[in-house]
C-alpha cells in the first residue's frame, strides 16, 4: 500500500511539474478532452454522494464577449460531511470552499484537471493538523485519478 501511495505521489509531482501549476494546485493530465474529463469528474463527485454546485464553462462565457479562450470549466462541489469539520479547524477554510476541480486545454492541446491540494489549503489557514484533511486528499486523489485514467 505505502509503494502504491508512493508511486501515486510521484506521478501526480511529475503531472504538477508538467503543467506549471500554481503553488497549492494538483495537477493530472487527462487523456480525454476537456468536455469528456470534466463530466467524468462530474459524475465521480455526483457518485461519491456530493453536492454539485456549479459547472462554469469559462470559454463559454469568452465567447459572449468575442474572445476566443481554449476549453476551461469550472466545477464546484462538496458536502458538509467534509466541510464542516474543514472549517471547524479554522472558519476561514470557508473562503476555500466548497471544493474547485479545474479543466483546462493548454496550448499545447494537452488537457488538464487540477484542483486545490487540501494540504496547502490546510497549511494557508494554519491548521495543517486538520485530521480531515487526509481524508479529503485521498478523495480528491481517487475521484481525479479515475477520472482522467479510468474514466467512469
Amino acid at each position: 500500500m505505502k509503494i502504491l501511495r508512493l508511486l501515486f505521489a510521484l506521478t501526480l509531482m511529475a503531472a504538477v511539474s508538467g503543467a506549471g501549476a500554481a503553488e497549492g494546485l494538483v495537477a493530472l493530465k487527462s487523456p480525454h478532452s476537456a468536455k469528456d474529463t470534466m463530466d467524468k469528474f462530474e459524475y465521480l463527485v455526483k457518485k461519491g454522494g456530493m453536492n454539485v454546485f456549479a459547472r462554469i464553462d469559462h470559454a463559454a462565457g469568452a465567447a459572449k464577449i468575442g474572445t476566443l479562450l481554449r476549453p476551461t470549466e469550472v466545477l464546484i462541489f462538496g458536502n458538509p460531511q467534509g466541510g464542516t469539520p474543514f472549517m471547524a479547524c479554522a472558519q476561514t477554510v470557508g473562503i476555500d470552499l466548497p471544493l474547485k476541480a479545474l479543466v483546462w486545454e493548454d496550448a499545447s492541446s494537452q488537457v488538464w484537471l487540477g484542483y486545490n491540494d487540501p494540504d496547502f489549503l490546510a497549511r494557508r489557514h494554519g491548521v495543517a493538523d486538520c485530521p480531515v484533511v487526509a481524508r479529503l486528499r485521498d478523495a480528491l486523489a481517487a475521484i481525479a485519478e479515475t477520472a482522467v485514467v479510468n474514466g467512469t
